[in-house]
């Protein structure tokens, strides 16, 4: 066996007691730290979940404000296209009074 083998063996055996669970059956440093990163995944997942909803609230109250704004915007331009209707209607008959 050459340097090169050596270290490879040691290396793996190295990696392979570290991942073997520990005498008295609980979990080894491996399972640990991949349980913690996928906790850490569902929590940040969870989180992010809730600012999403947040957020899809908000652009629905914003759809439904932006409906009513522009129901109000119709109403308001329909009662200014009757007064300004009213008031071209007035300068028309005060023009005909003036004509005869």
């Amino acid at each position: 066996m050459n340097r090169t083998s050596i270290a490879i063996a040691l290396l793996a055996a190295s990696l392979l007691a570290g991942c073997k669970q520990s005498d008295e059956g609980g979990v080894g440093p491996a399972q640990q730290a991949g349980k913690a990163i996928d906790d850490a995944g569902a929590k940040v997942a969870g989180k992010v979940r809730e600012q999403v909803d947040k957020a899809d609230a908000a652009a629905e109250q914003a759809r439904e404000r932006a409906k009513e704004a522009t129901a109000q915007a119709r109403d308001n331009l329909d009662k200014a296209t009757e007064t300004v209707g009213k008031k071209v209607e007035e300068a028309g008959e005060k023009i005909q009074q003036a004509a005869h």
